[in-house]
């Protein structure tokens, strides 16, 4: 019984290890989820979305995450000096199997 219950705890704790840092947006599902929601916009309303770019963080069965999703770091990157929006991606394939979280960002 003693053998059962240590086993029992070790799954749950697997199990809702790995729901954690799930990329999900506003509406998730278990089997796939594919949403874009708005995240932030310039609210000077002064600068016209003529680039976009999008940068991405990727995970593996929760074991290996890789990517730049920071819209800092993605306008750098792509010669955007001033932002008009910053919105959000995200992807997964049966929750813990494969996920994505992508930021957009447009400016100038």
């Amino acid at each position: 019984m003693k053998h059962l219950t240590i086993k029992f705890i070790i799954a749950a704790g697997i199990i809702l290890g790995s729901f954690t840092n799930c990329a999900n947006g506003p509406v998730g599902g278990f089997l796939f989820t594919g949403t874009t929601f708005p995240g932030e916009f310039n609210t000077l309303n002064n600068v016209s979305p003529t680039k976009k770019a999008e940068g991405c963080t990727r995970s593996v069965l929760g074991l290996i995450t890789w990517g730049d999703s920071g819209a800092g770091q993605i306008a750098l990157e792509n010669g955007i000096t001033k932002i008009a929006t910053i919105d959000h991606s995200t992807m997964s394939v049966l929750t813990l199997v494969y996920r994505d979280y992508c930021t957009i960002v447009a400016g100038e």
